[in-house]
């Protein structure tokens, strides 16, 4: 709904906003002070700006457009997607999306927000049907399905162009498939059981051709299968041959199918970024030669390294980057006050430097002298060519790895002394042997300490630009952070060759990509004031997430999930277990329990712990992981805990009904009670909606801010 109105007022309120103001001026306003904004402010929020991590996964899609190469640490299904959104609605790709709250002008955005919110919306007939699916209640499926229409939260992140409505489509697509095969069970290998089954496999793949954490219900689908296959092993009546059919079938579906679906993600990905962009650094130089407008692309480069020779060298740990330097020093305090040495993930002309020969000054780029190669064994100097700087090494600890020693920029104009000097060695190579550009895996050893060049891998802050800390260790144990290989190879006294020879398969750029995208992960870390948040934060709704806006003038859009909606979810979670610990010791010792409750009893044990089982798969594993985290991590976890109240609170209410007699009033108390849930959700909605919507005016911590009796917890920012 809010795509659809964002588009057809979007004229009107150009054509009123054209003549009024200048494009960046924020629109004119009554003197209402800080008064909710309705829908006609909604689609100015919407309509004209961009916001939070749009200025990525927008620029995303531009770049599909483009067909430019990028690099980011998800898979890519949830960006083409994204793009071709744009692309089919008539976005041309040319909006830069270089921070939130830019205009959009002229530029035809409204198909990427509108596709996103229309997979959003598709979560709640998704939670709806899975619900009524495990129960057979249809106001536990409608209890679960207001649940999410009404939660600030998700409507918040359907109406952006974001991974996460694309990432929660496939998974409650791969939910809803799995409940609804389970429900033909009964009669295996018909047309509607084969058709669920591969949907599950199908919606698989799209998630985790979003985002890794599409992992989680994999997980959840693999138990489920495992708990299918065991039950039906245990079935004496079905023949081991029929059973091998069931295996068959899950197989060929729920592992083959998803695989083969990912991996033709990664064709397409692969075949439509075909021009070289900003991700070039983060992959080998035989994948940088394939992408049009590389510098290695359809090129050819002397083949032998040379005195005299102007070389780039990269790292070949997993976006490890290029040896770099720049004229900024290192900072008092962190070792050596030298120049800074680091390594640099995009192409720079600071990449560049020179082979000289450590006991000579002779200059190789004069034409008559005669060219000598580089072999395995030299000692050798290399003089960064932009600041004539030697690469440098002493005993000073590294910048942030510990028992590692500093690498510096160190002399004048190529003059320095014997910290200067490094053996060039290549891997699997005898002594004499020549070096060859790109194919060749080199490691520099320092001639002084014995140190080895490398890259830790590790960012340093911003006084290094948060670029990548070198260093030379002194462990000798060889592993891709010591290893270089040559890419850009500049002399013209040699003859050249070409780099077609070195074209990767698509194998090896399968597993490559997903390298750097593990270690991409891996490496996100909290940035200097960057507001993260902790897993134990998400369920309680301590803090939110500015999604748009900073001052009173600006219109603010706020990420946080509706408290009243969260908190019931988060109660429930508690109730469940106390119900289903309670019903477990009733059955044990023998209670007898009438059919209505036994069917009761089902359907909590059952259904409602299928979706305890996923709560617990998306939520609980972020505790482990180390990178950074936000809010919106939570939101599939979220889902599950929202089916669950729907599953819990229609047990409950029907329990309580069952002990009151005659059938009437127990029909009122079960309606009292359903009705009374919908309408807290709905009250707790009308007030908070102004954080989806759009906020101007004080701030909540100002008492003057109509706002501010809806700030329950400090902790929360709009």
């Amino acid at each position: 709904l809010n795509a659809l109105f964002s588009t057809a007022t979007e004229t009107r309120l150009q054509a009123g906003a054209a003549g009024a103001r200048s494009p960046r001026e924020p629109p004119a306003r009554p003197s209402r002070g800080a008064e909710q904004i309705g829908y006609y402010d909604l689609c100015f929020v919407g309509v004209f700006f961009s916001s939070w991590d749009e200025t990525h996964f927008g620029k995303m899609g531009s770049y599909y457009i483009n067909r430019t190469f990028f690099f980011d640490v998800h898979p890519p299904l949830g960006k083409m997607l994204i793009g071709l959104a744009g692309y089919l609605s008539g976005y041309d790709g040319t909006f830069p999306f270089q921070k939130p709250g830019d205009r959009y002008e002229q530029h035809n955005y409204i198909g990427m927000r509108g596709f996103c919110a229309f997979l959003g919306s598709c979560l709640v007939p998704f939670a709806y049907l899975t619900v009524l699916e495990l129960s057979k209640s249809l106001p536990a499926a409608l209890l679960a399905a207001f649940i999410l229409i009404f939660d600030t939260g998700c409507i918040t992140l359907s109406q952006y162009i974001l991974l996460d409505p694309i990432l929660m489509f496939f998974l409650m697509a791969a939910v809803l498939s799995m409940v609804k095969c389970n429900s033909c069970a009964d009669r295996p290998f018909s047309a509607s059981w084969w058709l669920w089954l591969s949907l599950t496999g199908v919606s698989l793949a799209g998630a985790m051709g979003v985002k890794f954490v599409g992992l989680f219900v994999v997980l959840l689908v693999g138990l489920n299968t495992v708990y299918d296959l065991w039950d039906l092993l245990g079935n004496l009546s079905l023949s081991l041959v029929m059973f091998g059919k069931h295996l068959l079938a899950r197989v060929l579906c729920l592992i083959v199918l998803p695989l083969a679906l990912y991996t033709a993600i990664f064709a397409v990905h692969f075949a439509v970024l075909n021009r070289s962009g900003p991700g070039d650094g983060f992959f080998s130089s035989a994948f940088q030669s394939q992408l049009i407008g590389n510098n290695l692309h359809n090129v050819s480069v002397p083949e032998h390294l040379a005195y005299g020779s102007v070389v780039t060298m990269k790292n070949l740990r997993m976006a490890g980057g290029y040896l770099h330097s720049h004229w900024h020093l290192y900072p008092e305090g962190i070792g050596a006050r030298q120049q800074q040495v680091t390594a640099y993930l995009h192409k720079d002309l600071n990449n560049l430097w020179i082979i000289k020969k450590h006991d000579s000054d002779t200059d190789l780029s004069d034409p008559s002298s005669p060219v000598e190669f580089v072999r395995h064994g030299d000692i050798i100097r290399l003089e960064h060519k932009e600041t004539s700087r030697n690469l440098h090494s002493h005993q000073h600890e590294a910048p942030l790895t510990r028992k590692h020693f500093q690498v510096t920029g160190y002399g004048i104009n190529g003059t320095g002394d014997s910290n200067d000097f490094w053996r060039i060695e290549v891997v699997g190579r005898k002594t004499g042997k020549l070096i060859k550009v790109l194919r060749s895996q080199v490691r520099l050893t320092h001639v002084a300490t014995g140190c080895i060049l490398g890259s830790s891998g590790k960012t340093l802050p911003k006084w290094g630009w948060e670029q990548v800390e070198v260093t030379c260790t002194p462990y000798l144990k060889e592993t891709p952070n010591s290893l270089w290989n040559f890419e850009d190879h500049i002399n013209p006294k040699l003859p050249n060759i070409s780099l077609d020879v070195l074209k990767p398969s698509f194998a090896e750029i399968l597993l490559e990509s997903h390298m750097v995208m593990i270690r991409g992960n891996s490496g996100l870390k909290p940035k200097d004031n960057e507001v993260t948040s902790k897993p134990w934060h998400w369920p309680i709704n301590y803090q939110g997430l500015r999604f748009s806006g900073v001052n009173e003038t600006d219109y603010r859009v706020y990420l946080l999930g509706n408290p009243v909606i969260w908190w019931l979810n988060l109660v429930t979670i508690g109730l469940y277990l106390l119900i289903t610990v309670c019903t477990a010791v009733a059955l044990k010792r023998g209670v007898q329990l009438t059919s209505e409750l036994k069917e009761l009893s089902r359907v909590v044990l059952r259904a409602g712990g299928q979706i305890t089982l996923g709560w617990l798969l998306h939520y609980l594993p972020f505790f482990m992981m180390g990178r950074v985290l936000y809010f919106h991590h939570y939101f599939p976890a979220m889902l599950f805990s929202s089916m669950l109240t729907g599953i819990t609170w229609d047990a409950v209410l029907k329990f309580c009904a069952g002990f009151l007699s005659p059938s009437t009033t127990a029909r009122r108390v079960y309606g009292g009670g359903f009705l009374a849930l919908v309408l807290l959700i709905l009250y707790s909605f009308y007030l908070f909606h102004p954080l989806s919507y759009g906020m101007i005016g004080p701030m909540a911590s100002n008492p003057s801010s109509p706002m501010a009796g809806l700030r329950w917890m400090d902790s929360w920012e709009f």
